[in-house]
């Protein structure tokens, strides 16, 4: 694979807790999945650090473990980078670090898939078709909350409340079968991650973006999956999340566009096959 990759913290300065990394033949995605400042994790590291490893030992696993699939080399990867965290951090805490995960690597003559959360995978064949695959651990007991988050006023007390309140739902429920699944400190989540191969003689490329970066199309409407894709091409992923930063400080109220956030951490990645 011929890879680009780029990412982009929130807020010049700040720590990205997105993660993109790749070799010849396996890519990794990682988004962190964020704590309010004001809230404890349980974690001496961080939501960074806890992204980083588990990226790196991930892509690891990818390319040396031809003989796991791709769910269990993540589950590998979950109980490795958990065995790293030392005695001083509470695994066992509901806000423990945690993230999103998309990883492809070639397999024979297929491209095997994973993805897990709320990141995104675009297949882009050689006929012109998109297929985008993600966004696969919905929440529906917090998507009213969610929303209450939304009608709020960036920065304003009220949303910082709201906020605090979804946090907790969702932590309540992630990894415990009645929410989301997110690789965390334990490897049961990495079975319900969405998997998966693709024929290598069908394949022009693959795409691979965070949520942050997913705002193109899902939330800004900027253009289609074919569309991202064709500019990932063209421009490479830089030109992307430029884009969205763009289409971010036009809106820095979050009126046009409803979101959590008006800018958030964007990490993208486009191989050629």
């Amino acid at each position: 694979m011929q890879v680009q990759l780029a990412g982009e913290p929130q807020k010049p300065g700040r720590t990205s807790e997105d993660y993109a990394a790749a070799s010849p033949e396996a890519l990794v995605l990682l988004d962190g999945s964020s704590t309010p400042e004001d809230m404890d994790s349980g974690c001496r590291h961080g939501t960074a650090w806890y992204v980083r490893r588990l990226g790196a030992h991930l892509l690891t696993r990818l390319t040396d473990r031809s003989d796991r699939s791709i769910a269990e080399c993540l589950a590998d990867a979950i109980v490795e980078t958990a065995a790293l965290h030392g005695g001083r951090c509470d695994l066992a805490h509901p806000g423990t670090p945690a993230a999103t995960v998309v990883a492809a690597r070639l397999h024979g003559r297929s491209l095997e898939y994973l993805v897990l959360g709320d990141s995104m995978l675009a297949l882009q064949y050689k006929d012109g078709t998109v297929r985008p695959i993600g966004d696969n651990q919905r929440f529906p007991g917090g998507d009213e909350l969610r929303r209450q988050v939304w009608a709020t006023v960036p920065g304003s007390a009220e949303r910082a409340a709201l906020h605090r309140r979804y946090t907790l739902a969702v932590r309540a429920a992630r990894n415990t079968g009645r929410g989301p699944w997110i690789a965390a400190a334990t490897p049961k989540a990495a079975p319900h991650a969405e998997t998966g191969f693709a024929r290598l003689d069908d394949l022009r490329a693959v795409a691979a973006l965070t949520d942050g970066a997913a705002r193109w199309t899902d939330r800004f409407g900027l253009g289609s999956w074919t569309d991202a894709l064709r500019l990932l091409g063209e421009a490479g992923p830089t030109a992307l999340i430029g884009q969205v930063r763009a289409a971010e400080r036009t809106d820095p109220h979050c009126e046009r566009w409803p979101r959590g956030k008006a800018h958030d951490d964007a990490a993208a990645l486009y191989a050629v096959i």
